[in-house]
């Protein structure tokens, strides 16, 4: 249940940040563009590891900032409803791909308990030119981590 709540704010998320957002003009994802993708993803990660909210707070997309008031509402959420990547054993970042113009960076995650997650990563680029993350959908899978 949990995946498909993921999975529908990352529709819901995907579908604000087209309709309200109005980020920098699209063009297609340059390889460089994807090294900086992971860079924001991988410096949430690190952030929810030093429980920084107000840095992992700050890589957010607008959208998302306007869900959850607070970097402190949003930890809260991060932490009951996103463990895996709240404190994930591993991370792998998997090959990226569009979906509906949206760039995606999904990363294999073994959680703590050993479970293997796949993290889809829902990227906005910024007016600016830098990028934010718009979502985050786990789904499981039937496997866990030898």
């Amino acid at each position: 249940m949990k995946h498909v709540i993921g999975l529908l704010l990352v529709c819901l998320l995907t579908g604000a940040s087209l309709a309200i957002a109005a980020p920098a003009p699209a063009r297609a994802p340059q390889e460089s563009d994807w090294n900086k993708m992971r860079t924001v993803i991988n410096a949430q990660l690190e952030a929810f590891r030093r429980d920084d909210a107000n840095a992992a707070y700050s890589l957010a997309a607008p959208e998302i900032r306007s869900l959850f008031r607070t970097p402190s509402e949003f930890m809260r959420m991060v932490r009951t409803g996103y463990k895996a990547v709240y404190r994930p054993r591993s991370v792998r970042f998997l090959h990226h791909f569009m979906v509906a113009g949206q760039p995606v960076q999904p990363l294999e995650i073994v959680t703590a308990e050993d479970q293997l997650i796949v993290a889809y990563y829902v990227m906005q680029r910024q007016r600016d030119g830098s990028w934010k993350i718009a979502g985050c959908s786990l789904k499981g899978a039937a496997a866990t981590s030898v």
